[in-house]
């Protein structure tokens, strides 16, 4: 059956992988994302999810316009910094990026799910949460995403709407790319955290979310699922 998804932080790495698969599936996707691409696999919208009243007000739209069946908060801000020297301001970036467009979504699209009786809530969370070096605000959010899936999932279980989630490790995007060139000491230390010693690829990931949004995933819900290539149980011998 064709479902309609609406998906954050759409128009690039996992998002668009993502896109690409459900729209390769006979699903309508509508995108969320900062900037244009008429190479979209579906409709693109541009909303600035840092601007809260924007953000709403475009949501009720969109929630007006299409009868949503799930959602994949997909959007993220992740930033570096030391214990001892946490600026506060990147810590309120941080928490306000990933956790604010996360609920403000969830409160728009959830009437129209539950009328329905079926609807699909997937968060992307990250190994981070688990704790990782020079990434407080970060890991502390994405701990928050994880503890927000598993409380809507008790709190939606009788609705017909599940609600999991998606930790990603180290994943070969476009912006990871930026952040860290082939065969840099940055790449040697992702890799030796990952027992597969390789990057994860944008369509794994959407492999995994896709089955969280799929009809054969009714019973499954609380669940975040680390797609990291090993990394979250440790190292290999």
């Amino acid at each position: 059956m064709a479902r309609t998804f609406l998906i954050t932080g759409a128009s690039k790495g996992i998002g668009r992988a993502l896109s690409e698969r459900l729209a390769a599936a006979g699903h309508s996707v509508v995108g969320i994302a900062r900037g244009a691409d008429a190479s979209f696999p579906g409709a693109l919208v541009s909303i600035d999810l840092s601007d809260r009243v924007a953000t709403d007000e475009a949501l009720a739209d969109l929630a007006l316009r299409h009868a949503f069946d799930g959602v994949v908060n997909n959007v993220g801000l992740a930033r570096m910094h030391q214990v001892g020297s946490i600026d506060l301001t990147d810590v309120d970036d941080i928490f306000r990026t990933n956790i604010h467009p996360t609920v403000q979504t969830v409160n728009a699209l959830l009437p129209g799910m539950k009328a329905r009786g079926w609807g699909r809530i997937v968060n992307i969370s990250s190994l981070v949460s688990l704790g990782w070096r020079d990434r407080t605000a970060y890991a502390a959010a994405k701990a928050a995403i994880n503890s927000m899936t598993r409380t809507w999932a008790l709190e939606l279980a009788g609705t017909g709407v599940t609600v999991n989630g998606v930790a990603p490790g180290p994943v070969e995007t476009e912006l990871f790319r930026q952040n860290t060139p082939k065969g840099s000491d940055a790449e040697k230390r992702f890799l030796s955290m990952v027992p597969m010693g390789r990057l994860g690829q944008p369509d794994e990931l959407a492999a995994a979310i896709a089955y969280f949004l799929s009809e054969e995933a009714s019973f499954t819900t609380g669940q975040t699922l680390f797609v990291d290539g090993g990394a979250s149980i440790g190292k290999a011998a």
